[in-house]
């Protein structure tokens, strides 16, 4: 059972060939050591994983050889994760626990406490990707571009749900179960490390597609709180039950 998977964004179907680029023939190659022939597995967010083989080699690019179709295309819940950007190695966590925990869409948001004044997008789609090669996805969720928390509201689809995860809250009782509904698109929105502006707070409050929750009994690092709502969500409203 080949245990390499790769994302492409080429095609993927019966006899179809794959070109790879420079950093992918480095990883295949120079890497993981395949050679002609070797064994692996492909996906490219539409068409399901296809077990593959190498047909070609080189140090700059190489050709991979569809075989036979693994797995059908999959698709995660309906759920976003709203997170405001903190420490790099803590974003790029956020963004890789958000991929395997099986979130759709990411989106930084920026909000009045929030450090980070951008973020390298590309840089994050590079881990998602990743994190969806090693957790068995079929998919790679969305990235979006950083935006301004007040900007997102505005144009806010009420339709989903918005759950966001109040750390004044820290210490009631879970009521996370209460908030989401099954089969139904939400979002969780997580803050930064100094937690929402008394502004935002009102704001938030006054949104009828808008809940706060409480984590637990402690208060969570901004890390694991994307980690902790995203749990809740799946097992309340996700693919766990």
């Amino acid at each position: 059972m080949a245990t390499v998977r790769l994302y492409v964004e080429h095609p993927l179907g019966s006899g179809q060939s794959v070109p790879l680029n420079r950093d992918q023939a480095h990883y295949l190659f120079g890497v993981m050591r395949l050679g002609p022939g070797g064994d692996l597995i492909l996906f490219n967010g539409r068409d399901g994983a296809w077990r593959a083989e190498v047909a070609e080699t080189g140090k700059r690019g190489g050709t991979l050889a569809c075989l036979a179709q693994v797995a059908p295309q999959g698709a995660p819940p309906d759920l976003w994760l709203l997170f405001a950007p903190v420490k790099k190695t803590r974003t790029d966590f956020i963004v890789e626990k958000a991929t395997e925990m099986g979130a759709r869409r990411l989106l930084p948001v920026q909000t009045d406490f929030t450090n980070a004044e951008r973020v390298r997008r590309d840089r994050l789609q590079a881990h998602a990707v990743e994190a969806a090669e090693q957790c068995g996805a079929t998919w790679v969720p969305e990235l979006g571009d950083l935006v301004p928390l007040s900007r997102l509201l505005d144009g806010w689809e009420t339709t989903r749900r918005l759950i966001w995860a109040d750390e004044a809250r820290a210490g009631v009782a879970s009521d996370f179960g209460a908030q989401v509904t099954p089969g139904a698109p939400g979002a969780v929105l997580i803050g930064p490390e100094g937690g929402f502006s008394p502004a935002e707070r009102a704001r938030l409050t006054t949104l009828d597609f808008a809940a706060p929750v409480s984590l637990g009994p402690r208060i969570l690092r901004a890390d694991t709180a994307a980690v902790a709502a995203l749990t809740l969500w799946q097992l309340h409203a996700g693919d766990w039950r």
